[in-house]
């Protein structure tokens, strides 16, 4: 919610948007396509996990005492999977993706977004190959961490990649397509686990090594990619920067947003500690949406629907083809609902398809407690009249999360910061994402079999803070040009009073510029 309010320029920057020109070219769209792919790694492990988890032969090799949980018909419902090692097969990826998104940082700054890209793709495709191939349980967790690193590293890259690709009119729907690559991987991994479970000795293992096919596309795609003008600019190649923005752009006429990039650069490379920079008060409210928005979009609930879904299915009494099926539909819907948020990004805002999101993802989640509650015990099951309803509100919550924190967890963030903290911004988003997306994948059995049915109304307990969190302090960012987003903090009715004034923060700058030249003689 912006408020009024005059705003003086940063730094001696100006407001150039109305000047920006181009157009949406065939280049710029074919190179965010490539690099959305990256996403689908990402979506890939997150539905395949849960299928693989479920499937009997899997677990009777790995995981022996879940299977024999699970053939005990007097165990809760609820509890059949809780166990620790086979939370950890699961989340040991994105603890993996987290160290790798810190180490990530650096090296997609100095060396650029398509370097981190092309390194991600052949780090998933070695952890596909390892897990397909998996004979023991430390062959699969390494190769799980293999996995880790290739996402850590694609998902700090990609949506930096799109965000700085793409023209500002269309920025939000091309950096959803991150999210649509995501959620095609998701459908594509749950219509495989349908197929694969049919298959019961070596199914899993085909399940997994499938996941070597979004890793080719992605490094042999991102070898053909362009680097991004801002990264080139970045790295003082100002004339080849200046060519890929006219090629992208499909116009000669780009001084504008030029200038925009080569004053963002000079900036940022008289910062030698981005991390440290992030810090300070000028990037307080950035540093709140990056460590927020993550946050909430993995506490929205909808990780025990994506990891869990076939698992969630059986506890609730469905069989195993019709869990895996279940998950299947939500999966659909899932990639289906994303070209809604697509559509409407850049007409209706960010902001309100976060909170009408959050609002129907409150709904449906107490809807399926209230049903859960009253219809369902430890060693009842639903009626197949229930089941479907159950199936019906799900799929409509993973709709809501389609078109609202499910792709713009990843664009506000990675639109938001400017250039000298970018990459250590993008960094520090995906590194809170992993690290509760960890959490969550780790704790979820055991908090299935301890709240019951509460688990539902814990998650809408989440909703409901983050909906009335972007309602007071996230302005709208559609439109913006990226280069010039550190303006629209001064005119929001609360970030306003928290920045510092352009005095304190030039002088801030020349203390810092100062403090690191000393270090550098010291040296």
């Amino acid at each position: 919610m912006a408020g009024g309010g005059s705003l003086a320029p940063a730094g001696g920057r100006k407001e150039r948007a109305e000047l920006y020109e181009g157009k949406v070219t065939f280049a710029v769209v074919i190179a965010c396509i490539i690099a959305a792919i990256g996403g689908s790694l990402f979506g890939y492990d997150v539905g395949i996990s849960g299928g693989v988890t479920s499937m009997e032969a899997f677990l009777k090799k790995f995981f022996h005492r879940v299977y024999l949980k699970k053939q005990h018909a007097h165990e809760s419902n609820y509890c059949r999977y809780d166990d620790q090692r086979l939370a950890a097969f699961t989340s040991s990826l994105y603890l993996a993706g987290l160290v790798a998104s810190l180490v990530a940082s650096p090296i997609t700054r100095v060396y650029g977004r398509r370097t981190s890209i092309i390194f991600g793709g052949i780090s998933f495709f070695i952890g596909a190959a390892l897990n397909a191939s998996a004979i023991n349980l430390a062959m699969l967790l390494v190769g799980r961490i293999m996995l880790g690193i290739g996402i850590g590293f694609g998902n700090q890259a990609v949506p930096l990649y799109l965000s700085e690709m793409a023209p500002t009119h269309l920025r939000g729907g091309l950096n959803i397509m991150f999210q649509l690559a995501t959620t095609t991987g998701i459908f594509t991994a749950n219509m495989v686990n349908y197929g694969t479970q049919k298959i019961e000795s070596w199914g899993w293992r085909l399940s997994l090594g499938l996941a070597a096919a979004p890793a080719i596309m992605m490094t042999v795609g991102g070898l053909f990619l362009p680097e991004t003008p801002n990264s080139l600019i970045e790295q003082g190649h100002h004339e080849k920067g200046r060519k890929v923005l006219e090629k992208i752009r499909g116009t000669n006429k780009v001084d504008a947003e030029f200038q925009d990039m080569l004053e963002a650069s000079e900036l940022a490379n008289s910062i030698k500690h981005p991390f440290r920079n992030i810090l300070e008060k000028r990037n307080r409210p950035q540093l709140v949406m990056a460590i927020c928005m993550p946050a909430f979009q993995i506490l929205t609930g909808i990780n025990i629907i994506l990891f869990y879904a076939p698992v969630l299915f059986q506890s609730m009494g469905f069989g195993s083809n019709a869990a895996l099926y279940s998950s299947a539909v939500t999966g659909a819907v899932l990639c289906s609902s994303t070209f809604i948020s697509i559509a409407t990004v850049d007409k209706l805002g960010r902001r309100f398809l976060l909170i009408s999101g959050g609002i129907q993802m409150i709904i449906c989640q107490v809807i399926v407690a209230i049903i859960l509650g009253l219809k369902f015990g430890d060693n009842q099951q639903l009626s197949k009249t229930f089941s479907v309803l159950v199936v019906v509100v799900i799929c409509l919550f993973v709709v809501a999360f389609g078109w609202s924190w499910g792709p713009l967890g990843w664009t506000v963030p990675s639109e938001i910061f400017p250039l000298e903290t970018r990459s250590a911004g993008q960094s520090i988003t995906v590194a809170v994402n992993l690290f509760f997306t960890f959490a969550i994948a780790q704790s979820f059995l055991s908090l299935l079999c301890a709240f019951k049915f509460g688990i539902f109304l814990f998650f809408a307990g989440w909703n409901t803070v983050m909906t009335v969190f972007v309602y007071f302090f996230l302005p709208e960012t559609k439109g913006v040009p990226i280069e010039e987003m550190i303006f629209l903090w001064r005119k929001h009715w609360f970030w306003k009073k928290i920045l510092p004034g352009e005095a304190e923060v030039d002088e801030s700058r020349e203390n810092l510029e100062m403090g690191e030249a000393v270090a550098s003689r010291i040296k």
